[in-house]
């Protein structure tokens, strides 16, 4: 198993992309520690699961915006599974709102979320990582981060910010072994837009411009995942894999 006995940390990982790549690492051998602030029969849930595959599994509740948050976290996993050698920044939000109408607390909220919660989980897990000489951060953004959508303005913003986030910390990080990478997933079937994707002419809208004709689903994204927390990825740092079926190309 590529990540036998590592110790990972996912942020967000109660649901979605976050529940699927947290069981990938744990099938490739990794013990878990999931991140959540709300839904705490799914983190539950997600925990059982990982430990159905032989790994130990932690669920600690956070606000990934909130530095005291974060810091209590990432000590508590520390303290119950050992070393985190990966990380997942994962935790993210959305609400689709009409620019001139996006309130102020709806654009903090998304921003401090996806961009901020970006920031500060990365900055106390890799202190902690620098003091190791080693470690693996993935940061997910989105296809967002390239292609402007309506009534996404906040979530874009943030989204794009944490692909430019990603290369400012893999190239501040790298001296000391800490390798930053992104992930950027194409539409994905998540708990935050299932109601869109059901909705046939917004399906059918979407679809069509994704070359694979396809939605992708959590597990599609698990082997880019696995791959960037693995030592197949020690020569890259500061680069973004798309994971969205051509979307980038079309």
């Amino acid at each position: 198993m590529k990540l036998d006995r590592k110790v990972a940390l996912v942020t967000g990982g109660a649901r979605s992309i976050g529940r699927g790549i947290a069981l990938g690492l744990a099938r490739e051998g990794a013990d878990v520690a999931i991140v959540y602030v709300s839904h705490p029969e799914a983190a539950q849930e997600t925990v059982k699961a990982i430990e159905g595959l032989g790994r130990r599994a932690l669920a600690v509740k956070a606000d990934v915006a909130k530095r005291g948050d974060v810091q209590a976290a990432v000590a508590e996993v520390e303290e119950r599974l050992g070393p985190i050698e990966i990380l997942v920044s994962n935790a993210g939000v959305q609400k689709r709102i009409f620019f001139l109408d996006l309130a102020e607390e709806d654009w903090d909220w998304i921003v401090d979320t996806n961009l901020k919660g970006c920031y500060l989980v990365g900055q106390a897990v890799a202190a902690r990582m620098k003091a190791r000489g080693r470690g693996k951060i993935i940061n997910v953004s989105s296809e967002a981060a390239g292609f402007p959508a309506p009534r996404m303005s906040a979530y874009c913003v943030s989204k794009a910010g944490i692909a430019m986030l990603t290369k400012c910390m893999a190239l501040e990080l790298a001296s000391h072994g800490i390798r930053v990478n992104a992930l950027a997933p194409g539409l994905t079937r998540t708990d935050l837009n299932s109601k869109d994707l059901d909705d046939p002419e917004f399906y059918k809208l979407r679809v069509a411009r994704i070359p694979l004709g396809r939605v992708m689903s959590p597990e599609d994204l698990v082997g880019a995942a696995v791959f960037l927390a693995s030592p197949d990825s020690d020569s890259m740092t500061g680069q973004t894999l798309q994971v969205d079926g051509g979307r980038a190309i079309a």
